[in-house]
């Protein structure tokens, strides 16, 4: 009931089986959620967007009930480009070549990724509340690390962090959700019990330790070497963070995405911490339709 309308599916892909929610009609508009969420991340008004667009919601490879692939070498598998592929091939079976996407948190480093790998497949990107973890992790400073101590605690070798999080994990995630002083009264019941019940898997929080496990080694290395090369996001891009949130708050997200995207045609905030969609829906809402529907 929390994706009225939309139908599932399940897609397999060169890598991995992906769960695709699907609904609407008009130009296609694929939604990639965040740590440690699922397709449900965009719940609150993915209805209405499929009211002006044909929305595509998916779970990333390793997250909800999509599959687990092994790591491979050097967690391979998980790497951004990994999961950027997977949807692409996704966006591919459902009959489009070229698409508009939002991606949040993991899902907007998916993004970027795409972005960079493909740049004609996606027509607009809006990358929400991140800052590109190249700069994050060549200008690491103690606020940062401090407040992003998952980052660290994650890429620890298995099978530590596994685990430490498979201990008791409904304590792990919601002690990891609640970062405001709302705690986690802003998210929907039905919808934290599915993110519960998916964090309940000893997969998926390998999985997850995995996602994290690459972004320092082989993400970092496929960023450094496309910086380098002046290699940019040039397709028109709305960067959206909030204002109450660690990227708000502890980074000037605007100047730091200048460096990493071309076409920004707005870098602004929302009234709310991390969780956009939750805190802050219909003002994301406006933001996200704003500019799909400028084209």
């Amino acid at each position: 009931m929390l994706m009225e309308g939309f139908t599932r599916t399940e897609i397999d892909t060169s890598g991995a089986r992906i769960v695709t929610m699907t609904a609407g009609k008009g130009p296609p508009l694929l939604l990639l959620h965040g740590n440690p969420f699922t397709h449900l991340f965009w719940h609150k008004f993915a209805p209405r967007l499929a009211q002006e667009f044909t929305v595509v919601a998916t779970d990333l490879r390793g997250y909800g009930d999509s599959s687990k692939p092994p790591g491979g070498e050097r967690h391979v598998n998980y790497s951004f480009r990994a999961m950027a592929q997977d949807n692409l091939e996704v966006m591919e079976k459902l009959g489009f070549k070229t698409f508009l996407c939002a991606g949040h948190d993991r899902g907007a480093r998916v993004l970027h990724r795409m972005c960079l790998d493909h740049p004609e497949r996606v027509e607009r990107a809006a990358i929400m509340d991140i800052i590109p973890q190249h700069h994050l992790l060549n200008n690491i400073t103690r606020q940062w690390g401090t407040f992003s101590w998952h980052w660290f605690f994650n890429i620890q070798p298995e099978p530590m962090p596994e685990k430490m999080m498979g201990a008791d994990p409904d304590w792990f995630i919601q002690k990891k959700l609640a970062k405001t002083k709302q705690g986690l009264s802003f998210f929907d019941k039905d919808a934290l019990a599915e993110y519960m019940r998916c964090f309940r898997n000893p997969e998926t929080i390998h999985a997850i330790c995995e996602d994290y496990r690459a972004t320092f080694g082989v993400d970092l290395e496929m960023d450094t070497e496309d910086f380098k090369a002046g290699k940019r996001v040039t397709c028109p891009s709305l960067i959206l963070w909030g204002a109450t949130g660690g990227v708000g708050r502890n980074h000037k997200p605007a100047e730091i995405w200048a460096n990493y995207a071309t076409n920004i045609v707005k870098a602004g905030s929302v009234p709310s911490g991390h969780y956009l969609t939750d805190e802050a829906p219909e003002e994301t809402y406006a933001e996200l339709r704003a500019f799909f529907k400028d084209r």
